[in-house]
């Protein structure tokens, strides 16, 4: 049964309030809408599109507890952060990230959000990458949403950080690999060379 407008803009505010970072396609799905009617409700609602809420959530949640960089630095757009746990961040693959004449990412770009996730999931004023072992399991085409977890799994003997990451499109797995850390907190400067950089 179809909900009335005035009780599908209800319940849409609702769910986004809920589920800020939910598409406009997945509400036309929810409520069986076209995305078109749900682009009218958000307009009519002032609510802005998925980009620009997930922008202000970001940089109300994050800009205060990242540590180690700003969140301008982080290539992709964190959604979820505990530092010293875990991060998560998105990436829409676009023109911008293709090789010239191919619909597929450059995989530097996948690697930098991987890489630079894992430096924001430090909680120290500096950190640093050591050394990364990551593995390129697919390619990843214009369109798509990569979406990357780094997870803290602890500090081995020599005081890095061993941080796991995972980057996948649509639950498929894209990169996966183990990226070392070191952190300014255990260590005295100079005691590990800098290999990757921010």
């Amino acid at each position: 049964m179809r909900l009335s407008k005035k009780e599908r803009q209800a319940q849409l505010l609702e769910t986004i309030q809920s589920f800020p970072f939910i598409t406009d396609e997945e509400l036309a799905a929810k409520f069986l809408v076209s995305i078109q009617t749900i682009r009218l409700d958000r307009m009519e609602l002032s609510i802005p599109e998925l980009r620009a809420r997930i922008k202000s959530v970001a940089k109300k949640q994050w800009d205060e507890t990242l540590k180690s960089l700003p969140q301008e630095d982080v290539i992709g757009e964190v959604i979820d952060l505990e530092l010293d746990q875990q991060a998560i961040s998105i990436l829409d693959i676009t023109q911008e990230h293709l090789f010239t004449h191919k619909d597929i990412a450059r995989g530097h770009y996948l690697f930098a959000q991987a890489n630079s996730l894992a430096v924001a999931v430090i909680n120290d004023e500096l950190a640093l990458t050591a050394k990364a072992d990551i593995r390129f399991i697919r390619q990843v085409t214009v369109n798509e949403r990569v979406v990357c977890k780094a997870t803290v799994k602890g500090t081995d003997e020599r005081g890095l950080t061993i941080v796991h990451v995972l980057s996948t499109v649509s639950g498929e797995t894209v990169i996966k690999g183990t990226i070392e850390m070191y952190r300014e907190s255990t260590h005295a400067k100079g005691d590990v060379a800098n290999e990757g950089g921010h």
